[in-house]
């Protein structure tokens, strides 16, 4: 019986043996040269009889089958991170679009846009040694507001511009790509070497709790922030410190005559930068798991010596008023004037614009953004809002009324008959209020901010914004067209169809809230329009983010 369990315990040691054997020697054949230590260890194990000479013939054939497979191996990569760079991410969305756009004036003349876009973000960030982070992001647009170009407008108007000493860029036919390009639409550092404290300079992601209402989500401020952040109990408190650069006049000093075109001419240029600061103090407050309220107030203040007659003449009144000035004037009713030289000389100029839409002057408004997220069963839940008022909008309309009326009164080729209207005082307040509503995780994906596989967002809000109110250079560029004077609604639903892709329906109409006023702003998408007595936009995405 012994000998028979011996004999069963050999055989077992002799496949055991082969089996490791013919492992190790495959394994070996990875490499490109052959271990000599494993020739000497198969003749040994000839030797002691634990495998045959035929066995190992077998396992060298496959070897070297498998060291010809193989190939050499890659050479190492030659890409190095500093060893100062903790952490890299690769991040962004592609995005197509199609959209609709209509405006209508007062006499109901209407200008409508539909078009195919595309927009492209790529960025890195990642977290750097001793509490330091970066970021920078690429964009295919150099509207501030806006990433989108739209596809086939490389080759619209160029002909009219190709003369050689022109300097334009000469028409090259369709699909040209005269309007495609990538632009740097952030650069930052940041510093956090307190759990409580965060600083962060450079042209940055907005880090402001806020809304659509009063700053576009495309924006991207450049200065320098400082964050604070403290727990106690069930309450986060926060508050954000921003010193925003709004507008560079460099040179601040130069004497009389010394710059060629100097709009200050013989006279001493004596000018300071334009700033934004920002005053924002809040709280987010837990009352359980699944139910939090969230609340801030900011205060915009712009500071630095404001000059009306340094482009693109912020410092200016700002009016917001159309061009129109009667039937028989050179402007059509509802016609903003946008890209037509101001015959008269009167008004004040802006972006192309013969009554100024950009002005800050007598700006100095107080927003209060909060919500309440919340459960519906399994879905979340969130109830939203913003209010903001203009502590300086009395001032403003006063000075728009004055600059509108000396626009019309001394009209010299044809007299106007339109009449100024007086001040309206009480225009300076805007508020929004809305509800959105999505499975686990998904509420953010109607702005791209999220997405996840079968994610679903729906979000509607009501939104006035009067004519005084706000800064019209922050406002969103596409609902309701960067303009004042407008309220209405905003409906949207996303889908996601995989974890990164997602399907987006964004629909949204307006009004004129005022008819004596007109609709104040200098957005890019349609500025032949002022005043806009109804607006609609659609818009159908889908976003790959990354």
């Amino acid at each position: 019986m012994r000998i028979v369990q011996r004999q069963e315990w050999f055989r077992w040691l002799k496949v055991l043996t082969g089996i490791g054997l013919g492992t190790g020697i495959l394994l070996a054949a990875a490499t490109d040269t052959p271990d000599p230590r494993v020739d000497e260890l198969m003749n040994l194990f000839v030797k002691k009889g634990l495998v045959t000479q035929d066995d190992v013939a077998q396992i060298k054939a496959e070897a070297d089958a498998m060291r010809t497979n193989n190939g050499a191996l890659p050479a190492a990569s030659k890409w190095k991170i500093s060893d100062a760079i903790k952490s890299v991410e690769l991040f962004g969305d592609l995005r197509l679009r199609y959209e609709h756009r209509q405006g209508t004036s007062p006499a109901d003349n209407r200008l409508e846009l539909d078009r195919g876009r595309y927009a492209v973000r790529l960025g890195l960030r990642g977290d750097a040694s001793d509490d330091f982070y970066y970021g920078l992001r690429l964009e295919s647009a150099a509207n501030p507001r806006s990433p989108w170009v739209t596809f086939g407008t490389s080759s619209g108007g160029i002909p009219l511009k190709a003369s050689p000493s022109s300097g334009a860029i000469p028409y090259q036919g369709p699909f040209g790509k005269d309007t495609s390009g990538m632009y740097l639409g952030q650069v930052y550092l940041g510093w956090h070497p307190e759990k409580w404290l965060d600083l962060t300079a450079g042209r940055m992601p907005n880090p402001l709790f806020t809304t659509p209402m009063v700053w576009d989500s495309d924006l991207s401020p450049e200065g320098v922030v400082e964050r604070f952040h403290s727990t106690v109990g069930d309450a986060d408190f926060f508050a954000n410190l921003g010193q925003f650069l709004y507008q560079d006049t460099n040179p601040d000093y130069s004497s009389g005559g010394m710059i060629n075109n100097d709009p200050f001419g013989l006279l001493t240029r004596n000018v300071d930068q334009l700033f934004l600061l920002t005053w924002q103090a809040g709280f987010n407050y837990h009352f359980t798991t699944n139910v939090s309220a969230k609340m801030a107030g900011t205060l915009y203040q712009y500071v630095g010596r404001l000059q009306t007659n340094v482009a693109p003449y912020f410092g200016s009144d700002f009016i917001g008023e159309g061009a129109y000035t009667g039937p028989n004037g050179t402007y059509v009713n509802g016609a903003s004037g946008y890209g037509v030289v101001n015959v008269n000389g009167f008004g004040y100029n802006s972006f192309g614009f013969p009554n100024n839409q950009v002005g800050v002057d007598h700006l100095l408004v107080l927003e209060v953004p909060l919500e309440l997220n919340f459960k519906l069963g399994s879905l979340d839940a969130k109830i939203f809002g913003d209010a903001a008022y203009n502590l300086q909008g009395r001032q403003r309309a006063e000075a728009a009324a004055a600059g509108y009326a000396n626009y019309l009164g001394p009209q010299q080729l044809t007299p106007s008959t339109v009449t100024p209207f007086a001040p309206q005082k009480n225009d300076c307040k805007a508020w929004q209020a809305g509800f959105a509503l999505g499975n686990q995780g998904s509420l953010g994906m109607v702005y791209g901010t999220t997405s996840r596989k079968h994610g679903w967002e729906f979000r509607t809000y009501w939104q006035h914004v009067e004519q005084y109110a706000l800064d019209p250079n922050l406002m969103d560029s596409d609902f309701f067209e960067g303009r004042a004077n407008l309220q209405g609604v905003y409906v949207a639903l996303a889908y996601g169809f995989t974890d990164n892709a997602i399907g987006t329906f964004r629909y949204g109409y307006a009004s004129r809230i005022n008819n004596l006023l007109g609709t104040g702003g200098s957005n890019q998408d349609m500025p032949w329009i002022n005043p806009i007595q109804d607006y609609q936009i659609l818009q159908l995405d889908f976003t790959l983010r990354f």
